[in-house]
């Protein structure tokens, strides 16, 4: 056996009506974030920052063009060398196992059992974090533990219905787990944040065991109830975190990012980021153009003005036009004298001469992609 060496569940499972029509074409774990990144480049980035390369990830298959589009074949995380393993199942090819009354955790059990290695992470694909999973695989060592959960403390702002939270004792020892819906509303919960750590052989076993009784194929919750079920203790992530599972948490998250303290945590800390490289030209900026406060990919046109927004590649900004706490897609195209402000637009939109999109900062506007805005969008 591998001493030391971690295997990786990536779990895709989270997707929300709320978000969209943002996901009416692209899984939630595809969405674009803080211009150039996706939000599955964050769980990905902690996997192989942590000298993991055998990954199996479970995805939703209708929304698979979108999560393999951005992956491509894994090279810039490093899944394309040689020793590395990426195995893709789908939750429904698992449901329909499970419906025919067949062993439906086998392929994941055949995978842990072929990478031979002593432990295995599970993480879950809707959480915006930086976490170095090699410290949490220290804690679960050092705590002798058959499973480690993470968690961090939030407010009620950053937490779903249907997220998980942990009650501890004062040794952040797991004494029960519940979902956010059930929960007394509180000021603060120990959030799930849907990774955790555990010893392979142990982990093989309890899928084996919750095959045979026939137990939910969401193993996410599994692992949840048997971090209470153990009484395992419980390691508290301190850094930047956003939880996505709605359109103001979307939208707030990448308004973060505007933060230079919130963006240096997550974006610019001692483990990196991995996303998709493209290689274009940089943005252009006339000598009229105004932009304060704002992050921009590349390849974009800038001859208006952009303040406090986050702008992906390949946008164009004409003339006269101003764009003020939005976020803004790739391929966008803004004709002159348009205003944007909290509005999301998606990829491919257009916005003609002199149009006006205008939300709020609690309900701000989504255009979906492609569209053609000729008229006014306000909300009031």
């Amino acid at each position: 056996m591998k001493t030391n060496k971690m295997a990786a569940i990536f779990s895709n499972q989270h997707e929300y009506t709320e978000l969209r029509p943002l996901t009416d074409e692209r899984s939630l774990s595809t969405l674009y974030f803080a211009g150039k990144y996706r939000i599955m480049d964050f769980s990905l980035s902690s996997i192989v920052n942590a000298g993991i390369n055998n990954v199996y990830t479970l995805i939703n298959e209708e929304k698979v063009r979108s999560y393999l589009d951005h992956l491509g074949g894994g090279k810039e995380w490093g899944l394309d060398t040689i020793g590395s393993y990426k195995y893709l199942d789908f939750y429904q090819k698992i449901m329909q196992a499970q419906a025919a009354g067949e062993g439906y955790f086998n392929d994941v059990i055949n995978f842990l059992e072929t990478s031979n290695y002593p432990y295995t992470v599970f993480i879950e694909n809707k959480m915006v974090a930086n976490l170095d999973l090699q410290s949490v695989l220290h804690f679960h060592q050092e705590n002798n533990n058959k499973i480690t959960a993470v968690f961090k403390k939030v407010g009620t702002d950053n937490v779903a219905a249907d997220d998980r939270m942990f009650i501890l004792d004062d040794k952040n020892t797991i004494v029960s787990c519940q979902q956010i819906i059930d929960a007394q509303k509180q000021n603060s919960y120990n959030l799930s944040l849907n990774i955790y750590i555990a010893n392979t052989s142990w982990l093989i076993s309890e899928l084996k065991r919750a095959q045979r009784s026939d137990a939910s194929i969401n193993i996410g919750k599994r692992l949840a109830n048997l971090a209470a079920k153990y009484r395992t203790s419980a390691y508290e992530y301190t850094g930047y975190l956003h939880n996505i599972h709605d359109i103001p948490s979307y939208y707030k998250a990448n308004m973060d990012m505007i933060d230079k303290n919130k963006r240096d945590l997550l974006l610019y800390g001692n483990q990196k980021i991995i996303t998709r490289i493209r290689n274009e030209v940089g943005t252009y900026f006339s000598n009229d153009s105004k932009v304060r406060d704002s992050m921009l990919a590349t390849g974009c046109k800038i001859k208006g003005e952009v303040d406090s927004s986050i702008i992906s590649r390949r946008v164009d900004i004409d003339h006269d036009s101003k764009v003020y706490k939005s976020v803004i897609m790739a391929n966008c195209n803004l004709g002159k004298n348009s205003h944007i402000e909290y509005a999301i637009l998606d990829k491919n939109v257009v916005v003609d001469e002199n149009v006006t999109i205008k939300g709020t900062p609690e309900r701000p506007i989504v255009v979906k992609k492609g569209a053609v805005v000729s008229k006014d969008l306000i909300n009031e």
